[in-house]
This record gives structure tokens, sequence and C-alpha cells, in this order.
């Protein structure tokens, strides 16, 4: 786990709400509490973009969740679009094609590339009715190793497969890891979910949080906890 990384960087909240308008107004709310921001297709589509290079000028750091996955040379061509927008994150899925591509297109920018093995709403079950001859954990094990060999500079994960994968590919890749829920919160339509204190002394460099934070009655009061909690985390790791 790289130790430059700022604390509070650690946690990423995620934007998914239904406008920019909304979005703006929570980011207003957290005000200092966050400094790092998902944004992901649905509010992609309903402007987020520009919104993202606002949060950008502001000295906010981003992480686009777009996910791209299509012919190499569309990725290759978004991959080059979105790397001049001043995010710091952009998701790809881990298939090895898309993988190629979009670290072939990034170039020397300064923008990181993390694929996404198994989305964390997906369990063995979901993965056999979509014809899937690998588990969960195998699965993210042999896209781990591809993403390693394409390059790329990170990996999405459930944080439940973090410690595993750190064994398997080391401490070269970023571990980002969303389905993050504190105790006692609502699981929603998540399958592999974890604690923000375990994930990180289970390997996960950064926090993907949302609505435990954007539907908490004090957002930011929920974000600081978190914070908090990982800074206990990071503390008691050897």
């Amino acid at each position: 786990m790289p130790s430059n990384i700022i604390p509070r960087d650690r946690l990423i909240v995620a934007l998914d709400l239904p406008s920019v308008s909304q979005a703006r107004t929570m980011v207003e709310r957290l005000g200092s509490s966050v400094n790092f921001y998902k944004i992901g297709m649905e509010l992609t589509y309903s402007g987020g973009l520009p919104l993202a290079e606002e949060l950008v000028r502001a000295g906010k750091k981003v992480f686009l969740d777009l996910k791209l996955h299509d012919i190499p040379n569309t990725v290759a061509r978004a991959t080059e679009q979105v790397a001049k927008l001043g995010a710091t994150f952009l998701t790809i899925h881990a298939y090895p094609q898309t993988m190629k591509a979009a670290r072939v297109a990034l170039g020397d920018s300064p923008l990181k590339l993390l694929a996404v093995t198994v989305m964390t709403s997906y369990d063995d079950g979901d993965l056999r009715d979509a014809g899937f001859a690998y588990g969960v954990r195998e699965l993210v094990a042999r896209r781990a190793r591809q993403a390693q060999d394409a390059g790329v500079h990170g990996l999405v994960m459930s944080a439940e497969e973090a410690k595993s994968m750190r064994v398997l590919i080391g401490n070269d890749m970023l571990f980002v890891t969303p389905g993050i829920r504190p105790a006692g919160a609502d699981v929603a339509d998540q399958k592999r979910v974890m604690t923000p204190a375990r994930a990180i002394t289970e390997g996960a460099d950064y926090l993907v949080v949302g609505r435990p934070v954007t539907q908490a009655e004090d957002p930011a009061a929920a974000a600081e906890a978190i914070v908090a909690e990982i800074l206990g985390a990071l503390g008691s790791k050897p």
C-alpha cells in the first residue's frame, strides 16, 4: 500500500445523484471534509463531465467511473478524450483488449487507469448466470494478473478480495474498493461489502462510499467519521 496518500484522500465519495445541481449542493455540504469525488454513469449522462472539470479547478480530485469497454479503437479514442479533463482516475473493464488499448492511448498522461475486475453487486451465482466459467475469486485473480501485464495502474474490486490480491500481485498496483459500508449501514444492492477500517487493514488504498455519506442527515459528519476510521486503521497496520 502506498504510504504517501493523504489519509483524507483515501475516501472517495460517490456522487451518485440524478443532477449536477444536486451534486454541487452535496459538494458544498461536504466542504473540506472530502477531497475526492467519484462521478459515475448517472451523473455523467446528466452533465457530469463539465462538473468534473469544475471540481478539478476547485482543487478536488475526481474519479470518472465510466467503465469503458468497446472495440479497442473506440476505447482508445475515449481514453484520449477523458485524459484532457484533469481527472485522477478512470475505470475500464478488465478485458485484455480494452486494457491494452486504453493504456497505449493514455501515453504519458497523469490520468490513472483502474480495471474493474468483478462488480461488487455480483456473486458466484451471477457470474454463472452470465456464462462465466469462474467464480468471483478466480475471475478477480485472472483479471488482476491481466491488468498487471497490461500496465494498468490499479484495480477495482471488493475489499473481500484485497488481501489475497496483495499476495498475488504485490504492492505495485492501487486497490480501489467500492461496497464500503460503516457498521450497521444498509448494504442495499451490494453483495460483497466491508467496513472502512477492515478494508484498509485488508489492503485497500482507496474506499468508495456513496449512500452512507450522501444520504446521511449530516453528510460532512458521516465523512469525517469514515476518515477517522481510516486513520485508526492505518495506525494499527504493522
